[in-house]
């Protein structure tokens, strides 16, 4: 027994990969002021998991430390979020370049979920932008909905056009750049619950 111990301290003493299982990437993975991979994913996600919304949206990271870049993708509801995450994320590593993969989608709130108060909140919002939203909270439901997705639609040009809702019937007002996009800001009015009608006033700017 005692032959056999001195004969893995020579081995260990003459070849010292043999003594840590043959495994070269742990021993890099251990040199002092390394960092893996693995390790700045790590950092970036338990900066993002400490935030609780961000938390809830499970978002996925993945990172190249040689590179001292990381990639961030999924989805947030709201711009805020988006912003937040990208924020954690540069603050993991100095010098840390974040590419944003991260698509904005609000979570839409059903009929039963849409409170008073929140469509107090979504008049306020709509005066804002120099919109008019009736005073039942379905208009004011149905402006929330129309805005939500007109903003998430990559066919739309987001805040250029205005939404006035009124006894569930919508109008749209504003200037576009194709009669493609006026078309597809119908298509979206139209097919939100609630909507009985859609008066498209939009007009589409002259090349």
């Amino acid at each position: 027994m005692k032959h056999l111990r001195l004969l893995m301290l020579l081995v260990c003493l003459v070849v010292p990969l043999a003594c840590t299982n043959g495994n070269p990437s742990t021993q890099a993975a251990k040199e002092p002021g390394r960092i893996t991979d693995s390790d700045l994913k790590n950092k970036i996600e338990g900066g993002i998991k400490s935030d609780p919304q961000l938390q809830a949206a499970d978002l996925s990271v993945s990172a190249d430390a040689d590179k001292n870049r990381a990639t961030i993708s999924g989805t947030v509801e709201s711009e805020a979020m988006r912003s937040k995450a990208i924020e954690i994320a540069r603050a993991a590593q100095p010098g840390l370049t974040i590419e944003d993969k991260i698509d904005v989608k609000p979570r839409e709130l059903s009929k039963s979920e849409y409170t008073p108060e929140l469509a107090r909140a979504e008049v306020e919002r709509a005066r804002t932008h120099k919109e008019t939203v009736g005073s039942s909270i379905d208009d004011a439901w149905i402006h929330s909905k129309i805005v939500a997705k007109l903003l998430g639609d990559k066919d739309t040009p987001e805040r250029k056009i205005n939404v006035d809702v009124n006894n569930n019937v919508v109008t749209l007002r504003g200037t576009v750049d194709t009669a493609e996009q006026k078309a597809e800001a119908e298509r979206v009015a139209r097919e939100t619950d609630g909507v009985k009608r859609v008066i498209n006033q939009l007009r589409v700017a002259k090349g």
